[in-house]
């Protein structure tokens, strides 16, 4: 029976890997972090209803199912699903021109593109794609944090002020309207959302375990009650979140005919891309504040799950919400079971208590979005990054003014396309550093030049070159010029060494270079040679014969092997000559030991003679 019990349990862990951490102080937490959830999504689900040219209560049903199954089947501990402005708006866009907005065929082909929409995600995930999500970089996701808790501060102000700005304003359209029509804002509204605001942080500086939040929230809904229905506010009235349609959202199959499917997926793959985008972006975002791990297969899995129940229970296109996600987890919320409890909750206020919940004032809903737009603008990071990386930060700088001005999973798409394009061109310009033994180290370590503390001497026949990074074709004409460059300025360096350790990929356009590096150092006398190449480079080279053409007896594995050999090769003639010395293997060539030994005499802080041998010093 133990046995039995404990398989169930170890089967319910993989399934759900965040049951382990259910404890009764999680669901303390988690019950009050969807309380909070649920009455900040009331106003919001009723407005991108409108939003989205549906009615409203389509808006409440899209926040209960949806955020369950994303929930619970997602990766992220502190995502909430639900109906957002970006995807109500995109799918007014895409099905106005098909339907009347708000027609029962309007309505249909919703709920039919939403069922689409989630099929699509679930075969991404399915499919493992959510990689892609790797390439959202650090930088684009603080932009793209910075920039979202801008707009969510901005469009807070209209409620702040009790403004009647009209729908569909952008978020810098609200500050235009607030400063020309400033005569016209309520201020008592504006006590309103003061009041939350000043509670909800001193409750805060007590204590982070109290449920702060909410305790403001509480208090900004007494203040509106004492000024609406005392009259001490005098003639402004704080607007208030009104009358909730019903929360229980009915099962049903959309009723369209299913012909018209194919033209549909258009619109479903557009906002497939629109959804995920948002969701994978708002999970990282929160993520990174959680030091939590996000699988973005399972996240692509659960929201398309989701999407497919809500479809065919009266919802439309749910993902990931930024301005529930992050009171979410400010609140304390430590599992998704705040995501379900918040669905519930939401479900039983509206059947239970509607009447009380229609007089929250929207004034300390803004207070409480103020909030946490204030905590998610994270200064201290951009100012590292600025510190670190310039091209770090105008990455993220340019993802937040994209956030600002353009559609947010575009933004992302943005933000994302710069770093590439950083990468792709720190990539192309691999490092070509000359060496030399470094004569003031103990170890006679193979050190670049720029790294040397004084000037010293290179073989006036033999280039030592380290080559780090991937020779691809977009680095091949870098590192071309690179080679001319050497080529030019010593001409007498007519043999290359290349320590090809670091040089962890090649192309057939990198091996290509090679092959025509050796015929331009053979056409001039010299020579071209290899320290240590990478089984995939030996490989490429195999197959393109730039083995043959080489000579395997120019690929060597050690540096003491390839310089006795190569150093037997240059000419005596100017070997007599020579003041470097600079190799041990110097001694054997005329000129003889006595020169080598007069040359490192002169060397300042030169090392003992038994240090000169080790020419095998890693480099």
């Amino acid at each position: 029976m133990a046995a039995a019990v404990q398989t169930r349990q170890s089967a319910l862990h993989r399934l759900f890997p965040w049951t382990r951490r259910i404890t009764p102080l999680t669901l303390r937490a988690d019950v009050i972090a969807g309380l909070l959830g649920a009455v900040l999504v009331l106003p919001q689900g009723v407005a991108f209803a409108t939003l989205a040219g549906l009615p409203p209560q389509y808006g409440i049903y899209t926040a209960v199912i949806p955020c369950i199954i994303a929930a619970l089947f997602g990766s992220s501990w502190h995502v909430m699903s639900g109906p957002t402005n970006a995807n109500s708006l995109a799918l007014f866009a895409m099905l106005s021109p098909v339907a009347f907005a708000g027609s029962p065929a309007y309505i249909a082909l919703a709920l039919a593109v939403t069922i689409l929409v989630g099929i699509l995600q679930l075969t991404v995930g399915a499919l493992r794609l959510g990689s892609l999500a790797n390439f959202i970089s650090p930088s684009v996701l603080l932009g793209f944090t910075c920039g979202a808790a801008t707009l969510i501060g901005l469009y807070a102000l209209k409620d702040l002020f009790g403004l009647a700005v009209p729908t569909g304003t952008s978020a810098f359209g609200v500050v235009r309207f607030l400063f020309d029509n400033f005569d016209t804002a309520n201020f008592n509204a504006l006590i309103v959302g003061a009041v939350t605001l000043a509670v909800t942080l001193a409750i805060k500086r007590l204590g982070r375990r109290l449920p702060f939040m909410l305790l403001g929230l509480l208090a900004g809904y007494a203040v509106a009650m004492v000024l609406n229905h005392s009259g001490w506010g005098g003639a402004q009235h704080v607007n208030v979140v009104g009358p909730i349609p019903a929360a229980i959202p009915p099962f049903h199959v959309p009723d369209i005919n299913w012909r018209t499917v194919p033209d549909l997926l258009g619109i479903a793959a557009a906002l497939t891309i629109v959804a995920l985008g948002q969701s994978i972006s708002i999970a990282k975002a929160v993520a990174l504040r959680s030091g939590q791990h996000v699988d973005a297969n399972r996240e692509f899995i659960g929201q398309g799950l989701s999407n497919i129940a809500g479809g065919l229970f009266s919802g439309y296109i749910s993902c990931g919400s930024l301005n529930r996600s992050m009171p979410n987890f400010e609140a304390g919320a430590q599992t998704p079971l705040a995501s379900v409890f918040s669905a519930l909750l939401l479900v039983a206020l509206v059947s239970v208590s509607a009447p009380l919940l229609a007089q929250i004032p929207l004034a300390a809903i803004a207070a409480m979005l103020l909030l946490v737009a204030w905590g998610l603008f994270d200064f201290k990071r951009l100012r590292r990054i600025a510190r670190l990386s310039r091209t770090e930060f105008a990455i993220a700088l340019g993802t937040f003014v994209a956030t600002l001005v353009i559609r947010l999973e575009m933004a992302v798409l943005l933000g994302t396309i710069l770093s590439l394009v950083a990468y792709l061109y720190r990539t192309s310009r691999p490092a070509v550093r000359s060496l030399v033994p470094d004569a003031d180290d103990p170890g006679r370590r193979f050190t670049p030049l720029d790294e040397l503390h004084r000037p010293q001497p290179e073989c006036p026949q033999l280039k030592l070159l380290r080559m780090e990074g991937a020779i691809y074709f977009g680095a091949v004409q870098y590192v071309t010029d690179r080679l001319h460059w050497l080529r030019t300025v010593d001409a007498d360096q007519k043999h290359l060494l290349a320590m090809t350790k670091s040089m962890n990929f090649i192309d057939l356009a990198g091996a290509e270079m090679w092959e025509s590096e050796l015929a331009e150092r053979r056409a001039a006398g010299g020579d071209l040679y290899f320290h240590r190449p990478r089984t995939q480079v030996l490989e490429t080279w195999e197959q393109t014969g730039f083995t043959e053409k080489l000579g395997r007896d120019h690929i060597f594995p050690t540096k003491r092997q390839a310089l006795h050999t190569i150093i037997a090769r240059l000419s005596p003639e100017i070997c007599a000559q020579c003041q470097a010395r600079i190799f041990e293997e110097c001694a054997g060539r005329p000129g003889g030991a006595d020169q080598v030994n007069a040359s490192r005499g002169n060397a300042h802080d030169s090392p003992p003679p038994h240090a000169t041998a080790r020419t095998e010093h890693p480099a």
